[in-house]
């Protein structure tokens, strides 16, 4: 099966990423079902919510995880998390979760990601989990590192082409 070329997958409502900004944001509500016995989001809720921004932010740049897969047959895949907790989200609660890309490579793409939770006083959101993540670009076969068309790559990287 021929591998699709990356621009026909682009969706026709795609934006182009804020460029030189570098964040991307959600909003996710802490629902009971993302909490522990106490009413705080359980440990593991955090990546979640990490992986629901990075998929978010494909998407605004044009790319549907499963077109990739069929298309192209590639996937990401995590490789590595290094991760921080501040402080609890708890039930109830709206967090804005971000996607910061740092690196974008031929089969690698480093993000930051951070939830925070706003507070009354404008502009002085609280950190709760920072994290930085590693993923990988591979066949779906998952037999090995491939590289990621130039097209998606230049996309991905026009959040941070500005900064200095």
């Amino acid at each position: 099966m021929d591998k699709a070329n990356p621009s026909t997958l682009i969706r026709a409502d795609a934006r182009p990423l804020p460029e030189g900004e570098g964040n991307f944001s959600i909003k996710v509500r802490v629902y009971y079902e993302d909490t522990d016995v106490g009413g705080v989001v359980y440990y593991a809720n955090y990546l979640r919510y990490l992986e629901r921004a990075r998929t978010e932010w494909l998407r605004a740049a044009g790319y549907e995880l499963d077109q990739i897969q069929r298309d192209l047959l590639a996937i990401f895949v995590v490789r590595r998390v290094e991760a921080d907790y501040h402080s609890p989200a708890k039930l109830g609660d709206i967090v804005t979760v971000t996607c910061e890309p740092l690196k974008v490579g031929h089969s690698k793409l480093i993000v930051n990601q951070r939830v925070s939770r706003a507070q009354v006083s404008p502009g002085a959101d609280e950190l709760l989990f920072s994290a930085t993540v590693t993923l990988a670009y591979i066949a779906s076969d998952l037999s090995k590192p491939i590289a990621m068309p130039a097209e998606m790559r230049t996309r991905m990287s026009q959040s941070f082409s500005n900064r200095e």
